[in-house]
């Protein structure tokens, strides 16, 4: 099977499709953030599901930010760098919140309960070690990077303006939870998967509109 840049680009805007699909599923319906919600089933499920749009996004923003870099910048490269930086942190939260959360739940619910407190923006009341800076920075790469790389997109004119700009507000927008009841956490949610879905749509549109059309060589008659 031979790699090709088309179809790499092919396979990003596939994967940031799926990072966003699985985003917004997660959020319907999701648990409470409490110690009794980790030892389910669907805690973990939902944890590994989150674990696998972390990995699609990370390929599917990479593959924006490659089909556009010469127009985006300095802007657009540190968007990147920042918006990668959350995604990576995001998906080693998300592994220890599926693989580790869960064990620890019966004999240490106080440091759980910790952990999901500072998750969920509302503090903890222990120590939590080094998760601590390892969910400030997915928060802040997330928001930041989020909000630096829509910005850069919408004015690279390149893929869709309104699925860039969507992903700036929708990214920069999580900082008002601090503000807001923890019921809007899911719905704040929403609108960046609904961009990431956009941006890979776009993206496959625009590869596919930017392939030259193969030249046809004109038939020679057979001479008898």
């Amino acid at each position: 099977m031979n790699i090709t840049a088309a179809g790499l680009t092919r396979a990003a805007a596939a994967a940031a499709v799926g990072a966003g699909a699985i985003f917004v599923a997660v959020q319907i319906n999701h648990p409470p953030l409490e110690v009794a919600s980790v030892e389910t089933t669907e805690w973990a499920v939902r944890g590994w599901a989150k674990t696998a749009m972390s990995a699609l996004a990370l390929a599917g923003v990479t593959g924006l930010y490659l089909r556009q870099f010469r127009r985006t910048g300095l802007l657009g490269l540190a968007g990147y760098l920042l918006f990668m930086a959350g995604y990576l942190t995001m998906f080693s939260v998300e592994v220890i919140a599926a693989a580790v959360l869960p064990g620890l739940a019966a004999t240490q619910p106080g440091y759980v309960n910790d952990v999901l407190a500072t998750a969920a923006g509302t503090g903890a009341t222990g120590d939590i070690g080094a998760l601590q800076p390892l969910l400030a920075l997915s928060g802040l790469g997330y928001m930041g990077g989020g909000l630096l790389f829509g910005i850069a997109l919408f004015r690279a004119r390149v893929v869709s303006r309104w699925a860039s700009a969507l992903l700036a507000v929708g990214t920069a927008g999580t900082v008002a939870l601090a503000v807001l009841p923890e019921s809007f956490n899911r719905p704040l949610a929403v609108p960046v998967g609904v961009a990431l879905i956009g941006l890979g749509v776009s993206l496959w549109r625009n590869h596919r509109a930017a392939e030259p059309t193969p030249l046809r060589t004109p038939a020679v008659e057979a001479r008898v």
